[in-house]
C-alpha cells in the first residue's frame, strides 16, 4: 500500500549517505522488526516521502494473543523481585545505547526530526535515561500510621497488564514513559505505537527485549480497530496513552467496561508572558526553542505568546531574527536541527491555523 502523500519538506533536500557501516546497522535493526517482502504497510520518509521500510499490521486476533500472552508472564516477571528487575531495566539501557545511532537514524527518517539539538539522538539517549531513572527508584514500604496503638504501611504491587498507546511526535521517548515504571514495578505491558511512527517503537521495543524475558513487553502494530481493542481488552488492568483529546475521551469509554486504570496526557494550549523589563535579544532563542521543539509538534510546545506593548516589537523582531537563521532540512542532514511536520493532517493543521492567523491581521514576519 503506497503513501500518497505529497512531500512536506523540500523535495530538493537528499539526505546525507551514511557510511557502509551505519547503512548495515540501520538495515539489520529495520529487518528485525518490518513485516516480510509484500506484507504490511509502507511507512514513507516524513521528509522525502520515501518508502522505509514495512509495519506490520496487526489484528484485533493479534492483541487478543499478545495480552494473552502478557497476562500469563505477569506472574513470574513481579516474582522476580525489585532489585533483579530494575537490574534488567539498566541492562536494557544499555542494549539502546549500543544500537543508539541506528534507533536515532530511523526516528529521524520516520518521524521527521533531525538527528541534531533537541531531537532525535537525543530522544533516543533520553530512553536510556528514562529506564534507568525508573530502575534506580526505591519502593520501599510508606509507614503511614504509628501511633503506638495503630501501625500500617503503604506497599505498591503491580496491577497486572498495562496497554501503551503512543503518539507519533516523540514516539520514542513517551513510549519509555509509559513502559518503564509499569516494567519497574512488576507489570507486562502490550505496546501500541502511533499509526505514523511504527517501525521507531517497534525497533525500541526489539532493542529492549534483547534482555527482557518473554512476552513481558510486547508491540502490536496495527490500525485504530487493533489500537481500540487493546484500551477496551478486559484483561486490560492500566491504560496508558499520549494523544489527542478527542482520542482520550474514546478511550474513557471504552476503557469503562472493565474499570481499567487511566493515564491520559492530552493536548494543551500553553501560554507566554514576556514583561516589559527583558532583553529581547536574551530571549529570543529560548521563547523560539520553546514553542518550536520538534517543528512545534509537541504537547507543551508555546501556542500563545503574551507581550507587553513596550516590548512587542524589539522582541518580534528579535524572534524573527533567530528563527531566520535556524538550519532547516531532511533530519539525517548533519547541522540540522528543524524537520518537517510529520504527516499530511498536521500539515493541513498548521496550513489552516496560519491562514486564520492572518485572515485576522496576522503577518508573516519570518520566512525560509
Amino acid at each position: 500500500m503506497s503513501d500518497p502523500t505529497p512531500a512536506l519538506a523540500d523535495p530538493e533536500i537528499d539526505a546525507a549517505a551514511p557510511s557502509a557501516e551505519s547503512a548495515a546497522a540501520d538495515a539489520a535493526l529495520l529487518a528485525r522488526v518490518q513485516a516480510p517482502e509484500g506484507q504490511g504497510r509502507e511507512i514513507p520518509d516524513a521528509a522525502t516521502r520515501e518508502v522505509i521500510g514495512r509495519a506490520p499490521v496487526h489484528t484485533v486476533a493479534d492483541v487478543d494473543a499478545a495480552v494473552a500472552r502478557a497476562r500469563a508472564a505477569q506472574p513470574a516477571w513481579d516474582a522476580r523481585g525489585h532489585e533483579e528487575r530494575s537490574a534488567l531495566l539498566m541492562a536494557a539501557a544499555d542494549r539502546i545505547e549500543a544500537n543508539s545511532e541506528a534507533l536515532a537514524r530511523l526516528l529521524s527518517r520516520e518521524q521527521g526530526k533531525p538527528l541534531d539539538g533537541p531531537n532525535a539522538r537525543f530522544e533516543v539517549g533520553a530512553c536510556a535515561a528514562w529506564l534507568r531513572t525508573a530502575a534506580g527508584t526505591e519502593l520501599r514500604p510508606e509507614v503511614v500510621v504509628d501511633d503506638g496503638q495503630v501501625y500500617a504501611e503503604l506497599h505498591y504491587r503491580a496491577l497486572g497488564v498495562v496497554a501503551a498507546v503512543g503518539p507519533w511526535n516523540w514516539p520514542m521517548m513517551i513510549t519509555v514513559w509509559q513502559i518503564a515504571p509499569a516494567l519497574r514495578m512488576g507489570n507486562t505491558v502490550v505496546v501500541k505505537p502511533s499509526e505514523y511512527t511504527p517501525l521507531s517503537v517497534l525497533a525500541l521495543v526489539d532493542v529492549i527485549n534483547e534482555v527482557l524475558p518473554d512476552d513481558v513487553l510486547i508491540a502490536v502494530a496495527g490500525d485504530r480497530d487493533a489500537g481500540a481493542r487493546l484500551v477496551a481488552h478486559p484483561d486490560i488492568d492500566k491504560v496508558m496513552f499520549t494523544g489527542s483529546t478527542a482520542t482520550g475521551r474514546k478511550i474513557i469509554e471504552s476503557s469503562a467496561g472493565n474499570l481499567a486504570r487511566l493515564t491520559l496526557e492530552l493536548g494543551g494550549n500553553d501560554a507566554g508572558i514576556v514583561l516589559p523589563d527583558v532583553d529581547p535579544a536574551a530571549i529570543a532563542e529560548g521563547l523560539f526553542w520553546g514553542a518550536f521543539i520538534n517543528t512545534g509538534q509537541t504537547c507543551a510546545a508555546l501556542k500563545r505568546l503574551y507581550v507587553h506593548d513596550d516590548v512587542y516589537d524589539a522582541v518580534v523582531d528579535a524572534l524573527a531574527g533567530y528563527a531566520a537563521q535556524v538550519p532547516m532540512g531532511c533530519g539525517l542532514d548533519e547541522g540540522t536541527v528543524l524537520g518537517p511536520l510529520q504527516n499530511k493532517q498536521q500539515f493541513d493543521i498548521v496550513d489552516r491555523l496560519v491562514d486564520d492567523a492572518k485572515a485576522a491581521g496576522g503577518r508573516i514576519v519570518a520566512t525560509r
